[in-house]
């Protein structure tokens, strides 16, 4: 997420914690702030704990792995194909492929997840 997107969901969040102190339950942030049913109630708990301060952004979350050079070289590998990399029978990218793919280009391992996050990023979609 950029950071102005996080910035956006803090100020949500930090709206919500006003209204929690002047008295309103989840149910009635939901409705305010058009916002899920399991966040409200979250946020909710978070601020009882802690206050304001348990509802600021706490910066990015998981920083990529692979720094810009690197996701360059990757988008061009991919581009390549599947058989360029040795998969010929099946001439179809998963998520296992790009991940061995990137082990074998930068020795860095990626979960399926991880690997679907990275290519969201930079650009991909099933």
């Amino acid at each position: 997420m950029t950071a102005a997107g996080r910035a956006r969901r803090e100020q949500i969040r930090l709206r919500a914690a006003d209204l929690f102190a002047r008295g309103m339950s989840p149910p009635e942030v939901v409705r305010r702030l058009w916002v899920s049913r399991t966040s409200a109630y979250a946020w909710h708990q978070r601020w009882e704990a802690g206050g304001l301060d348990a509802l600021r952004s706490v910066g990015p979350g998981s920083r990529c792995r692979l720094d810009d050079e690197q996701r360059v070289r990757l988008a061009a590998e991919l581009d390549r194909g599947p058989v360029a990399h040795g998969w010929t029978v099946d001439q179809r990218w998963t998520l296992g492929r790009f991940a061995t793919l990137i082990a074998r280009l930068f020795g860095v391992s990626y979960t399926l997840t991880g690997v679907d996050k990275l290519l969201y990023r930079m650009g991909y979609s099933a």
